[in-house]
């Protein structure tokens, strides 16, 4: 054999050889077409295999505005991965976004992931879609594309990394742009179901380095292991969101993720009013006091760090206060404070 110089090659190689297996690739794409059709819609016009995917907008929005976010799961993943559980870190990617887009008022529409691995396995992939399949029913959105890149020479043997892209809609004269926030308005809690998917290196750091607990330990006050705690998928809230929109206005929404209830808060604020909360009525989830006692955290820290107990937080009028926790009864939601003239914080 011989290249186009002329010269003899004595050897070969091949794409596989060089860590990327081609076929696994297809068997993989066979694997989720099949996932992926699950969430489909009438909408959805060309979904999984091609170079893109086609989606229809409905025609009764009267000036539709589309709104798109972006996110992965962080270092929840390394726990999933070292206890070979993969069927959950899905619905957090999901979860990540649904719960972004819908701070703005909006539908979810459709969802895309991207997988980056060491080595490509279908089975694990397949169960890493299963997740993200779930979340996006759980968030009512069709599940219509994603890429899967494997590369052995920048991630190392078992790891993979996720990222998701989400679109959704509102109507212009609906999108909730906090703007509409005033003294007065009440502040509401919905409650989170555990860590979610924001504070897991702190909290890997206590469960591996502090504590030196593994992942399969049971813990009695939680009645599951460690590493099950720890990977309880993040909630979703879209659906009932949308469902207390039909019923009154809401003045602000705020995704509790990463900087905890003080950094995402202050977002919907303007320099001129400040939230005043009491959060002594919230239940925080053992798994947040396990970790404050087991590392001596600053209480502070614990709240600028993890969500404390509080998902999502939204932002009424008082006459609507009773309407919304009554809606939210199956969360448990409390009001946990009002808004207050002041110069954009949250005063805790």
């Amino acid at each position: 054999m011989k290249d186009i110089s002329g010269e003899k090659i004595m050897s070969k190689i091949s794409y596989k050889d060089a860590g990327v297996d081609k076929e696994k690739g297809y068997e993989e794409v066979s694997l989720i077409k099949e996932i992926c059709k699950e969430t489909y819609n009438d909408n959805v016009l060309s979904g999984v295999g091609g170079f893109a995917s086609l989606y229809k907008l409905d025609n009764n929005i009267k000036n539709p505005i589309l709104v798109s976010g972006s996110d992965g799961v962080g270092t929840k993943l390394k726990i999933a991965i070292d206890m070979d559980k993969h069927d959950t870190v899905g619905i957090d990617l999901v979860a990540m976004c649904a719960n972004d887009v819908i701070c703005l008022g909006a539908t979810p529409l459709y969802f895309l992931d991207y997988i980056a691995t060491n080595k490509l396995e279908p089975k694990k992939m397949a169960k890493i879609v299963e997740g993200i399949k779930e979340g996006c029913l759980q968030s009512k959105a069709a599940l219509i594309g994603g890429e899967t890149a494997e590369m052995s020479d920048m991630y190392q043997e078992n790891e993979y990394d996720l990222a998701g892209f989400m679109t959704g809609v509102v109507d212009k004269d609906k999108i909730i742009d906090h703007s509409k926030v005033k003294e007065g308005d009440v502040v509401i809690a919905l409650p989170s179901n555990g860590i979610h998917s924001n504070g897991l290196t702190l909290a890997r750091k206590i469960v591996k380095d502090i504590k030196k607990i593994p992942y399969d330990t049971y813990i009695e006050e939680l009645d599951k292991t460690i590493g099950e705690e720890l990977l309880t998928p993040t909630r979703i809230y879209v659906k009932d969101i949308l469902s207390l929109l039909d019923k009154i206005n809401i003045n602000a929404i705020a995704n509790i993720t990463g900087g905890g209830i003080y950094e995402n808060l202050q977002r919907v604020l303007n320099d001129k009013l400040s939230a005043k909360l009491d959060v002594s009525n919230v239940e925080i989830p053992k798994i947040f006091t396990l970790l404050k006692d087991w590392a001596d955290i600053d209480t502070n820290e614990m709240y600028s760090t993890f969500n404390m107990g509080i998902g999502m937080v939204i932002v009424v009028d008082s006459k609507d206060k009773d309407i919304a926790i009554e809606h939210f009864k199956d969360y448990k939601a409390v009001c946990i404070g009002e808004i207050v003239n002041g110069n954009g914080e949250v005063i805790l």
